[in-house]
């Protein structure tokens, strides 16, 4: 008995990390490692964000701070409460348009956020980082299987799947996994600004864009967020270790490109 309330204890005080954890993601993906008996330091840009997440998840550590800047790195090591068994990298891209119509500087900012923000949040836990770490990056489907009007999503996405792969082997002798989730379209406000793009450049209605989406997959079905968590959680089990520099595709089969 005394040795099961000690590994526990050791479990609670195991951290995950979640950027985006606001998000439509983020939420699902935080309940979840809470579950799994993880202490979650949920980091957003917004102190009201975080106060209503709190709400929602009680006995999280709220972390407010921008990943697209360096000063993050600071806030975040500053805060981390015991070793890191996890991080989970979701923030949200907001620039829509094709790569038509997008501004060049949307561009930067999506890889400054997806791959700048995976780096940061990498450095800022990297001295408590655990054996069997798992670096967690959400990506998305666009990165494989690239459209003319996600331009943003796909370029940023494109080029974390190169980060992910490079942590792999930076990390490997440190026995720590780096890992790719790449959901297909979830129905969320972010989905509908694309959708509604989309619609515009097309002169549909954003419902009929919706349905067009649901189409392209072989289940005509989106991605939910608690099938993104639970693919998050899945990754904490010793058998993951074989899987470092991967992508787990969760697109309902949408990718119909080979390998």
């Amino acid at each position: 008995m005394a040795n099961a309330a000690q590994n526990t204890a050791q479990v609670a005080q195991e951290v995950a990390v979640v950027v985006g954890a606001t998000g439509a993601f983020g939420k699902v993906i935080v309940a979840r490692l809470q579950r799994a008996g993880l202490c979650v330091v949920a980091v957003a840009r917004t102190a009201e964000s975080l106060a209503a997440l709190e709400a929602e998840c009680p006995g999280l550590v709220p972390c407010q701070a921008d990943i697209s800047e360096d000063s993050s790195m600071a806030a975040i090591a500053a805060i981390l409460p015991g070793p890191v068994r996890m991080v989970v990298h979701g923030p949200g891209v907001v620039a829509a348009g094709g790569i038509m119509s997008i501004a060049p500087g949307g561009l930067v900012d999506a890889v400054n956020i997806k791959v700048g923000g995976f780096v940061r949040l990498v450095r800022a836990v990297d001295e408590k980082l655990l054996p069997h770490a798992r670096l967690v990056a959400i990506g998305g489907h666009y990165g494989l299987e690239p459209t003319a009007y996600a331009a943003a999503a796909g370029i940023g996405n494109a080029a974390l799947l190169n980060v992910v792969r490079q942590f792999s082997l930076g990390y490997g002798p440190r026995d720590i996994t780096a890992h790719m989730i790449a959901p297909g379209p979830a129905d969320t406000v972010r989905l509908r600004r694309v959708a509604a793009d989309r619609a515009a450049m097309a002169g549909i209605t954003i419902e009929d864009v919706l349905d067009e989406l649901r189409a392209e997959s072989s289940l005509g079905a989106f991605t939910t967020p608690e099938q993104v968590a639970w693919a998050v959680t899945t990754l904490l089990a010793p058998e993951a270790d074989a899987m470092t520099g991967s992508t787990l595709m969760l697109d309902a089969g949408r990718r119909r490109g080979l390998p």
